[in-house]
């Protein structure tokens, strides 16, 4: 992955197979921002968690359950949540869709 890449195209970047059907692709980053497209198959789930990180997510296709800081919401493809640094959020796929998560600083343990 480019550090100074002015643009993503979709096949970059291999998928990474993360299991329970989930993956994720790395879009682009440097130190202090990382960009990563997460897909989800029907009723997999992203873990509640928490991490020092600021995230802001945008749900660009599918119906998803979101939980931020123990209040739980539906969200859908145009909507979006922000979980600040250390608070516990997570997520469960109602229909198949994709994630667009932008971290800062960027997630260095996202890397190989």
């Amino acid at each position: 992955m480019n550090f100074k890449k002015e643009a993503f195209f979709d096949g970059d970047s291999e998928w990474e197979d993360l299991g329970q059907g989930v993956s994720r692709q790395l879009v682009g980053y440097n130190s202090q921002i990382m960009m990563v497209i997460v897909k989800f198959e029907k009723d997999a789930v992203g873990v509640l968690h928490q991490h020092f990180h600021s995230q802001i997510t945008y749900i660009a296709s599918g119906t998803f359950e979101v939980t931020v800081d123990g209040v739980t919401k539906i969200l859908k493809e145009g909507d979006g949540f922000f979980a600040q640094p250390n608070i516990f959020h997570g997520v469960k796929c109602l229909e198949e869709g994709k994630l667009i998560d932008a971290f800062a600083p960027f997630r260095e343990d996202f890397l190989k």
